[in-house]
């Protein structure tokens, strides 16, 4: 048998090796070309399903920015064109604003680090709707500074890959200047290897959903981080809470640490995730928004599992 090198080089009548050569590598530079671009799609795809992920679940983005009906439904077509739910409360006063690809109304002309630096730290770009204005108190940015950066570019890519809205909004007003307060679990931070453990999963998830600033008593004007974390009571009313269905008649953030009388110490795993996905409480009450149960039914089953391990091991508060 003849080997194998023979068989490449030896020529045949009306036959260029050279030619032939040539061929076969513009042949192999195509498959190679081809099959990275298959290798960067098979990857991205995984970037913007998280971001997907991310953004109509846990970290429930709609729930503010997404336009509402009279019922309270999501508009269609119109998801995150800002305009869905308006605050009334010093420091600020406003509407959640305009996040989709639109570039006159939205965040289109914006780069990927002025949207990330906009998410973690509360800065608009100097151009675009309300040039250099920093985002109002009511964007957690104090909490959503910890997203890894894994998770900030599937936050991205999602706002990206949504269809662009055109909605104009007001100015926001603000009455004095922007203050958030640091959260403890977002100043200890989180590394993608703390995704590992289910606890510390849980912590980063509830960090993103940013579920203590609701759950957090206020006292004059301060959430009680450091002595009440998780211990509810703090009020939301349609007096400054604005967007919600004229039904609406408002409601307290419930006590969500470990107290077992006042808190969910005595509620089971599966009753914490009823209240949470479809807003059930443990005795069959329908709870009421703010809160975005919509968005959280769709949490995976194994996220569930982790922020309930979290919530198992805040302090019990008797509030």
């Amino acid at each position: 048998m003849p080997h194998p090198e023979a068989c490449i080089t030896r020529s045949m009548p009306g036959h260029h090796p050279a030619r032939a050569n040539r061929g076969s590598i513009r042949s192999v530079l195509l498959s190679v070309a081809l099959a990275c671009g298959v290798a960067s799609a098979m990857a991205q795809t995984p970037t913007l399903e998280r971001g997907r992920y991310l953004v109509t679940t846990i970290m429930a983005c709609g729930n503010c920015h997404t336009p509402k009906d009279a019922d309270g439904r999501p508009v269609a077509a119109k998801e995150l064109a800002g305009g869905g739910v308006g605050f009334d409360i010093p420091p600020f006063a406003g509407t959640a604003p305009n996040i989709t690809p639109d570039r006159e109304t939205g965040i289109g002309s914006w780069s990927d680090d002025e949207i990330k630096r906009a998410i973690t730290q509360g800065v608009r770009p100097d151009r675009g709707p309300f040039a250099g204005k920093p985002l109002g108190a009511p964007m957690p940015v104090n909490f959503y500074k910890v997203l890894t950066p894994t998770d900030l570019d599937a936050v991205v890519a999602y706002l990206r890959s949504i269809r662009p809205v055109r909605n104009a909004l007001p100015p926001p007003a603000r009455l004095l200047p922007v203050r958030h307060e640091v959260f403890p679990e977002a100043a200890r931070g989180f590394a993608e290897r703390d995704l590992q453990d289910k606890v510390r999963r849980g912590a980063y998830l509830a960090t993103i959903g940013h579920c203590l600033e609701c759950h957090t008593p206020m006292n004059q004007g301060v959430l009680q981080y450091e002595t009440a974390l998780g211990a509810g009571g703090r009020p939301f009313l349609p007096s400054f809470v604005k967007g919600l269905p004229a039904s609406w008649k408002g409601a307290v953030s419930r006590n969500i640490t470990s107290h077992p009388e006042q808190g969910l110490g005595n509620w089971s795993d599966a009753e914490i995730k009823r209240a949470i996905t479809q807003g059930i409480a443990r005795d069959g009450r329908r709870l009421s928004p703010p809160m975005g149960f919509s968005s959280y039914a769709g949490i995976r089953d194994d996220d569930l599992d982790a922020i309930v391990a979290y919530l198992r091991t805040l302090p019990p508060q008797p509030h």
